[in-house]
């Protein structure tokens, strides 16, 4: 057993020596280490061992187990230094020499939105991840559950590519891939997929005080075994109350979705107008912010999750619009106009 150990060693040294991916240290986390790892099933098999040889391979194990951790992160860091270096020299050149400019440029409210939200998601858990804007139809609606001809593509009349490809229309483009990248360690290793997604979106829409061809959205998905509608409106409410820093006033209505069952729309009291009705809520006194729903069993399954096992969650929280509520800007087309003296009012009030 001493041998097959000292093998698990200088294989995972080897192996450490050759990734450069953090994608690669992550699967070799789960090989050596998890709990189906190989370190784990040699020690299963100590129970066939003497009492004098037990705590001998027990302490050889653990000392192997600390060696391949120190080594993961070693080779984490030094990824992560590299990353900087790359990136340093791919910065431009600039001319030192010429005057500085004193007036300095504010965030535009949406990206003050967005950094509070990763914030909060971030403080509960969940990792922000970055997707493309281009995307395939697989991903953009096959693998959400929204097959070739299926009449829920009319309602995001989108912009194509000529090699296929197309705009996305939702952050939920990004959930396939999400699932993929993290049904290893949800399966093996018992840890929950919580993750958040933001992104720009785009749709072949007329523009009006509440709808713009271009807009901001931030996906969620939350994936372990026992996950209820309780615990996304646990997460929603928390997101809310810290946004506003005060009690909203929500309203929880069926709305269909073919990644989600069942789906919800998640609508917010139209803070421009109190809830007396405007252009900007078209005059209902509600804005949609946040369809959502408990992830359908055919969405985790092309996810290479298995729903007879495991449950989720997703939201798509419209940016743009929680931009609008929070800075009561009462139409979404001046947050695309360019216009600095409307955007410059805007401080970074974090």
């Amino acid at each position: 057993m001493k041998t097959q150990l000292e093998k698990i060693r200088q294989a995972a040294k080897e192996a450490l020596e050759s990734f450069d991916t953090k994608e690669q240290l992550e699967e070799a986390r789960i090989k050596y280490l998890g709990k189906k790892g190989e370190l784990t099933a040699i020690l299963k098999q100590m129970g066939g061992l003497s009492a004098e040889e037990r705590p001998v391979i027990g302490q050889l194990a653990n000392e192997i187990r600390a060696d391949i951790e120190q080594k993961i992160a070693e080779k984490a860091e030094l990824l992560k230094q590299n990353e900087i270096k790359r990136e340093i020299n791919l910065m431009p050149d600039f001319d030192v020499s010429l005057p500085p400019d004193l007036e300095r440029g504010s965030y535009h409210p949406i990206t003050l939105v967005q950094r509070q939200c990763e914030r909060i998601f971030k403080s509960m858990g969940f990792t922000v991840e970055d997707y493309s804007e281009v995307v395939t139809d697989y991903e953009c609606f096959e693998a959400l559950n929204i097959p070739k001809h299926h009449p829920a593509r009319d309602m995001q009349d989108t912009y194509y590519l000529d090699n296929g490809q197309l705009l996305k229309t939702q952050t939920s483009a990004a959930q396939n891939a999400i699932y993929l990248k993290y049904k290893d360690a949800l399966i093996n290793d018992g840890v929950p997929i919580k993750a958040i997604f933001p992104g720009r979106c785009f749709r072949n829409e007329a523009t009006d005080a509440c709808h713009e061809n271009t807009f901001f959205q931030m996906e969620g998905v939350m994936v372990d075994k026992n996950i209820s509608i309780s615990n996304l409106i646990y997460f929603m409410k928390t997101m809310l109350s810290e946004v506003f820093q005060r009690d909203i006033k929500v309203r929880l209505r069926p709305g269909f979705f073919p990644f989600v069952e069942p789906g919800f729309e998640l609508d917010i009291n139209c803070l421009i107008c109190g809830g007396e009705g405007c252009p900007s809520c078209k005059h209902s006194g509600w804005l949609e912010l946040c369809p959502c729903g408990m992830i359908h069993p055919e969405v985790l399954r092309m996810g290479g999750i298995d729903p007879e096992e495991y449950t989720g969650f997703a939201f798509g929280l419209g940016l743009t619009r929680l931009a609008m509520m929070k800075y009561g800007i009462k139409d979404i087309r001046d947050l695309n106009s360019g216009n600095l003296k409307s955007l410059s009012q805007f401080t970074d009030d974090e």
